[in-house]
């Protein structure tokens, strides 16, 4: 926003957050009244990328073709400078709660979302450049990331090379990123620093198979769609690793995941422990989640009630998806990285899985 950045509170910490909540938290999307310009999100252009060569593999449109190389060349223009290999962050200065990254700061989890997408591309064109960039970007998660070791030398990767906490689902994205390039490259120093930081992300796993969101005070909350990428990320590390060690906390987390997250409407909760609110995120990471995992079919109920009563209930007449229902007022801003590059993949995924199963 210009208009905060004009603002000499734009300097406190606690104004930050408050803004953001403002803007998050908003039924009216404010962002035309306080001058916050369009601009591209990488990450959302690498769930798009993913997204069109999906829809290539299913189709192979000219149209997709061109969609795939315009935007893995945006990604080419958009990496942050300054880092031992490609990288990603976001487009605008956030403040978490936990730490704060101004504009472009790099970030395990765009990074990967954005090498992942170059990878996809890779296996579709045989680009030598996008599978260089992807093996790049495993320099940056290995050398600018901060490590919180534990008595067996595991480690948990950082979010960014700003801060030092320990978030599960961030690190497990790194490791997932490693271990696919791996495939490529039999790296072996890929593989050993993936392995360690799956272990010590399953050692954190609860009985129950839960995960909190971190290890902070703050962040004990138990949720949907970053339990689903814990288990996408450990499912992927063993299909490209072959190592099948960590099988039993893939079995806990799938079963506390299906069993705690979705309601017999279809109602995706954010929470294991509330329903609101709805978050967009959750239905289209099921999909993601189970199309890895191999395990959509079997769960064919479970995605018949999710996608029906998400398109029911969070799909506007015009077509994009609603960011969140709430038990009160609800937020329909059409937000392009949160809602709609996620949907569009996750479709696109699920598209691409029917047929194969079709196939």
């Amino acid at each position: 926003s210009k208009a905060f950045q004009n603002l000499p509170i734009k300097n406190f910490r606690l104004a930050r957050l408050a803004w953001i909540q403002l803007f998050k938290r908003s039924p009216v999307n404010l962002r035309t009244i306080f001058q916050v310009d369009k601009e591209y999100n990488s990450k959302g252009l690498g769930l798009f990328l993913s997204g069109y060569c999906n829809l290539y593999l299913t189709d192979p449109q000219e149209s997709y073709k061109q969609k795939i190389f315009f935007l893995a060349n945006e990604l080419e223009h958009l990496h942050s400078k300054g880092f031992a290999g490609m990288c990603w962050g976001y487009n605008f200065d956030w403040q978490a709660r936990a730490f704060f990254q101004p504009k472009q700061t790099p970030t395990v989890v765009a990074t990967t979302y954005v090498a992942y997408s170059l990878l996809d591309a890779y296996d579709i064109f045989k680009e030598e450049r996008w599978l260089m960039q992807a093996r790049s970007s495993c320099d940056f998660v290995l050398e600018n990331l901060n490590r919180t070791y534990d008595n067996d030398g595991d480690f948990c990767f950082s979010y960014s090379p700003l801060d030092k906490t320990q978030v599960f689902n961030a690190s497990l994205l790194g490791s997932r990123l490693l271990s696919r390039v791996y495939s490529y490259t039999k790296d072996e120093k890929l593989l050993e620093a993936a392995r360690k930081s799956i272990s010590f992300c399953c050692k954190m796993q609860q009985e129950n198979g839960a995960w909190s969101y971190g290890t902070l005070p703050f962040h004990q909350w138990i949720d949907n769609f970053h339990t689903g990428f814990n288990l996408e990320c450990i499912h992927e590390f063993q299909k490209f690793t072959g190592d099948t060690s960590f099988e039993k906390c893939i079995e806990r987390g799938l079963n506390y995941y299906l069993t705690n997250f979705f309601t017999e409407k279809g109602e995706s909760k954010y929470y294991n422990n509330s329903l609101y609110p709805v978050d967009i995120h959750s239905p289209a990471q099921l999909i993601i989640t189970l199309g890895r995992m191999g395990l959509l079919k079997v769960n064919q109920p479970l995605l018949d009630r999710v996608i029906a009563w998400t398109v029911d209930n969070m799909q506007d007449p015009k077509g994009y998806f609603y960011y969140q229902i709430k038990s009160v007022i609800n937020s329909r801003i059409p937000y392009m990285r949160w809602a709609q590059s996620w949907m569009f993949f996750s479709f696109s995924y699920y598209i691409r899985n029917l047929q194969n199963q079709n196939d």
